[in-house]
C-alpha cells in the first residue's frame, strides 16, 4: 500500500551513547519523584517490531533518537514514519480503510471520534506497564478514551497561556492580572499611558480559532458546549454570559485593538509582537516566536507569562490541544507496542527532552514535569503556570463532526464581534439549532 511518508528511517547515533546517556539521566533522577521505565523482565517481545506513524515533530524524532536504551532493554526493533501536518488526517484514515502497515500512530484529538475504529482498547496492556495515569491532566488523557476504554496514551500537549508587555504593565502601574476583570483594569491602566492596545484577542473566522478564549471563558462562567446526553449547551445562560463578556473587550471595554472583528489567531500574534498590544492569549509554544528578533520588535526580557485569567473566583483552566499515540486494531503484537507506549510515555523520557541544552522543546504532558523545578528552572516557570491551569481544565468533548461544528459557532462570535448579530442569546440559539441536525 502507498504510504504518506516523509521518511522511513531518522539516523541514530550509535548505541553506547545513548545508553550512557540513558544511564545517566536514569541517575540524575534518583529524587526527583520521577521514576524511570523499566522494560518487561525476561524480553518476551524480543524479535517483534513495532511500526510507528507520527507526524513530523521535532519531539518525535527527539524520542526515536533515544530508542537504542528502549531496544536493547527489550529486543523489540521500532521503526517510525513521519507525515506532515496537512497529510497526516489523510494518512491515518488510509491506515484505517486499509490498515496493516502501523502498530502505533500518532492522533490529534479533534480525529479521535471520526478515526475511533483505527485504534484498539488497550487498558489491560498499559496496567502491566505501570504507567501512572493519574499523572497526565484530565484535558489530555481524556482524548485516549473511546467509550470509556484506553486506547492511547497522550504524548505531545499544548496549554494557553496569557502573555504580557512587562515593560508597559510597569509603567501603567499594574500587575499581571488573574482574573478577566484585572485583565479589563489592567488594559485601561495600560491605553492611558502608552500607544499600546490593552490586549490582543482573534474574533475573526478561521478554523475556530476565535473559540479558544471563548470556550475558556464559558467553563468559566459555569458552563459547556454540550451537556451530558450530548445536547448544545453552550446557549444556556453562562453561555450568553461568556459570549457577551468575550464581544465586550472588542466593543464595550474597548482594549482590542482596531479591525480585531475580522482577526485571526496570528493577526493577534502580530499585534504583539509588533509592540501594538500589551496582552495577548495564546498557545505556549508561540512563545519562541514572540522575542524572535527575525519577525518580532520584542525582547525576551520584555515578555512575561501567567496561566489564562479566570471569571472571578473560578479555578483557572485552558482550552488544550493533545496528541495521543495509541495501538491499531491491526497492530501485529499488541503487548509489544503497549511497552513501547510504556516507554515512550515515561516522565522520564519527557524530562530528558525538556532539559537537553540542544533541543527547544517545551511540551509536557505530565504533572511530574510541569511541577519540576529544574524544568521550571529552564523554562522560566512557565510550566508551572501551565499546571496551574490544568489542574481544573478537563478538555474538549469534540465528536464526529468538530470541524463544522467549529464552523457554526466561530461564526456565531464573529458575527456579534462585527456587529452583524446584535441578540447574543438568538445567535447562540441559532448555532444550537444548526447544530443538534448535524451531532
Amino acid at each position: 500500500m502507498e504510504r504518506f511518508v516523509v521518511s522511513l528511517q531518522f539516523q541514530r547515533e550509535d548505541y553506547m551513547k545513548h545508553l550512557t546517556s540513558a544511564l545517566a539521566i536514569t541517575a540524575a533522577l534518583v529524587g526527583t519523584g520521577v521514576s524511570a521505565w523499566e522494560a518487561t523482565e525476561g524480553k518476551p517481545y524480543d524479535g517483534e517490531t513495532v511500526h510507528v506513524l507520527a507526524v513530523k515533530s521535532s519531539q518525535f524524532e527527539a524520542h526515536e533518537a533515544r530508542l537504542a536504551e528502549f531496544e536493547e532493554a527489550t529486543g523489540i526493533d521500532v521503526i517510525y514514519d513521519y507525515v506532515p501536518f496537512p497529510n497526516m488526517k489523510e494518512a491515518l484514515t488510509t491506515e484505517m480503510v486499509a490498515g496493516g502497515d502501523y502498530d502505533v500512530v500518532s492522533i490529534m484529538d479533534q480525529w479521535v471520534p471520526s478515526l475511533q475504529m483505527l485504534v484498539q482498547p488497550i487498558d489491560e496492556e498499559i496496567a502491566g506497564q505501570s504507567v501512572d495515569l493519574e499523572d497526565f491532566p484530565a484535558a489530555h488523557l481524556r482524548h485516549g478514551r473511546v467509550n470509556g476504554e484506553l486506547v492511547g496514551l497522550p504524548v505531545r500537549g499544548h496549554v494557553q497561556l496569557l502573555f504580557y508587555r512587562k515593560d508597559l504593565l510597569e509603567q501603567a502601574g499594574v500587575e499581571a492580572p488573574s482574573t478577566w476583570d484585572e485583565v479589563v483594569a489592567a488594559a485601561k491602566a495600560i491605553q492611558e499611558k502608552t500607544d499600546a492596545a490593552g490586549i490582543a484577542l482573534p474574533y475573526g473566522k478561521l478554523n475556530g480559532q476565535n473559540l479558544m478564549v471563548w470556550i475558556n471563558l464559558l467553563w468559566g462562567h459555569g458552563g459547556d458546549l454540550f451537556d451530558k446526553n450530548g445536547e448544545p449547551a453552550f446557549n444556556s445562560e453562562a453561555g450568553i454570559a461568556a459570549t457577551e463578556q468575550y464581544v465586550s473587550l472588542l466593543t464595550e471595554e474597548k482594549i482590542a485593538p482596531a479591525g480585531s472583528a475580522t482577526f485571526v489567531e496570528q493577526d493577534a500574534v502580530n499585534s504583539f509582537k509588533q509592540g501594538n498590544s500589551a496582552m495577548l492569549p495564546v498557545w505556549w509554544w508561540v512563545r519562541s516566536q514572540l522575542s524572535d528578533p527575525e519577525q518580532s520588535k520584542l525582547t525576551a526580557d520584555q515578555i512575561g507569562f501567567t496561566s489564562l485569567p479566570s471569571v472571578g473566583d473560578a479555578d483557572k483552566t485552558t482550552f488544550t490541544n493533545t496528541w495521543i499515540f495509541a495501538v491499531t486494531e491491526g497492530a501485529d503484537n499488541k503487548a509489544a507496542a503497549a511497552e513501547y507506549l510504556g516507554w515512550l510515555t515515561d516522565p522520564a523520557l519527557e524530562r530528558e527532552v525538556l532539559l537537553d541544552e540542544n533541543l527547544s522543546e517545551v511540551v509536557a504532558v505530565h504533572f511530574s514535569n510541569l511541577r519540576d523545578d529544574e524544568v521550571n528552572a529552564r523554562w522560566g516557570g512557565m510550566h508551572s503556570a501551565a499546571a496551574d491551569a490544568l489542574a481544573a481544565a478537563e478538555g474538549m468533548d469534540f465528536g464526529d463532526n468538530w470541524p463544522r461544528i467549529s464552523e457554526i459557532l466561530e461564526t456565531a462570535i464573529s458575527s456579534l464581534a462585527s456587529g452583524e448579530e446584535s441578540d447574543t442569546a438568538a445567535a447562540l440559539n441559532h448555532a444550537a439549532e444548526e447544530i443538534k441536525r448535524i451531532r
